[in-house]
């Protein structure tokens, strides 16, 4: 019954974002209303962690399973998907490499301030 409450919080959360992505005149989706909504509830005790940990926990644990309906409907649109796939490849490719290096460069860029703050947690 414990996960039954738990996942109805994140629901709640969830139909929240909803909610603000109808009302918002954003282009932003509503699952990044959810997680900052989420994040805000989190961070203000209005949700403590341990109301949503295990169900949370779950959710991540079946993820990839959440992903098969879109891989099966790429699987059915290969013929149409195949004429443009060298032009994404061409866009991907460079875009992940760049992400990765801005990723790594901001990581190091953070370790840097905090040794100099001699804040370091790991």
């Amino acid at each position: 019954m414990k996960y039954v409450f738990q996942f109805a919080r994140i629901l709640a959360v969830c139909f929240l974002g909803e909610v603000l992505a109808a009302a918002l005149p954003l282009p932003v989706p509503a699952s990044v209303y959810g997680l900052l909504l989420m994040l805000a509830a989190l961070k203000l005790g209005v949700v403590r962690l341990e109301q949503v940990k295990e169900a949370g926990g779950f959710l991540v644990g079946i993820l990839p399973l959440l992903f098969l309906p879109a891989a099966v409907g790429v699987m059915d649109l290969w013929a149409e998907l195949r004429a443009m796939l060298l032009p994404c490849l061409i866009a991907a490719v460079p875009v992940t490499l760049l992400v990765m290096g801005a990723a790594g460069l901001a990581t190091q860029g953070m370790q840097r301030l905090l040794k100099k703050g001699g804040k370091r947690d790991a």
